[in-house]
């Protein structure tokens, strides 16, 4: 029997957890890779604000989930003072695989041993539909805002930095 690859047991894991919480068998992948937003919403064939962004930060060195639309960045003085922390970072690449099992431009909002804390930017509730990452980064799932914050148990918030006239 050949051996699973580490791409193969990462899209197995959000696979099993969309398919235990009713989502059925909703991932696909594409040839090219959906590492960036902008790869992302070529492959997908959606406005990049649709392409849903998975990005651990370490608030106080724990882990927290934030996601957000394409195209937006996290403001860390809206984590840290939403969250009350001291020290909010993005967390390295490295970290990030080892505490998740996904390698960064895979990272899906779903499919940990144990959920993070997460995050979800109120701007995300403008789509009917964001395309996430599925563990890797070339596999992606749809999902509706709701449905999200319901699979995460996340909190709607505002994390995302205020674009600056220019």
């Amino acid at each position: 029997m050949p051996e699973i690859s580490q791409e193969e047991k990462a899209i197995a894991k959000v696979r099993a957890f969309l398919s235990k919480n009713g989502l059925g068998d909703v991932i696909r992948e594409a040839h090219e890779t959906i590492r960036t937003v902008d790869d992302a919403a070529r492959a997908v064939g959606v406005p990049e604000g649709e392409i849903l962004k998975s990005i651990l930060l370490l608030a106080d060195e724990k882990p927290v989930l934030a996601l957000m639309s394409g195209p937006n960045r996290v403001d860390m003085r809206k984590v840290k003072s939403f969250l009350e922390a001291k020290k909010v970072s993005m967390a390295r690449p490295d970290w990030v695989y080892r505490f998740s099992g996904y390698k960064v431009g895979g990272v899906p909002p779903v499919g940990y041993q144990k959920q993070p804390l997460t995050l979800l930017d109120e701007s995300l509730f403008q789509y009917q539909t964001v395309w996430a990452a599925a563990g890797t980064d070339h596999a992606f799932f749809p999902v509706k805002p709701d449905e999200l914050k319901g699979l995460t148990g996340g909190i709607i918030c505002d994390i995302k930095k205020d674009s600056t006239p220019g």
